[in-house]
């Protein structure tokens, strides 16, 4: 199975979706952020309908999208990372403990993530939730590739 992850933010349109996602040989987006309607998101906003960024995903790189609120933090976690309130090694910790309660390893239908795509916000993999979620279920699933886009 090959799983990618991509952050939106410090990306252009054109690189997000003509030099990143496109020829990336991933089928869908698994939108893994809290809040995926935030005004802070510009081109990767999500209405509740059928809004703009699902429209170019479909458009420009043939792919599906779903919202997977089991992989994002809880708002809590979010709200006191954001804050200032931990270093990212405990909130690292606390997202993992966060995945194995939930246990998404058993919950989760594995055939979505294969070649699906990881979405957050994070400009780059090293710091953020979407590289913690990937190797969470490489650890626990094992046949997993992960591909930073």
């Amino acid at each position: 199975m090959k799983l990618y992850t991509i952050g939106f933010t410090r990306k252009s349109a054109r690189e997000f979706f003509d030099e990143l996602l496109g020829p990336s040989g991933a089928t869908h987006v698994i939108d893994v952020r809290l809040r995926p309607s935030s005004q802070l998101s510009g081109f990767a906003k999500v209405s509740k309908s059928d809004g703009d960024f699902q429209f170019l995903l479909r458009r420009l790189c043939g792919m599906d999208y779903v919202h997977l609120p089991a992989l994002a933090p809880s708002e809590e976690l979010f709200t006191s990372y954001r804050a200032g309130d931990m270093t990212w090694d405990e909130y690292g910790e606390r997202y993992l403990d966060l995945l194995s309660e939930r246990g998404v390893e058993r919950e989760l239908d594995r055939g979505l993530f294969d070649d699906g795509v990881l979405l957050c916000s994070e400009d780059t993999p090293e710091r953020c939730h979407r590289r913690l979620a990937a190797e969470y279920l490489q650890g626990h699933w094992g046949d997993v590739e992960i591909v930073h886009l």
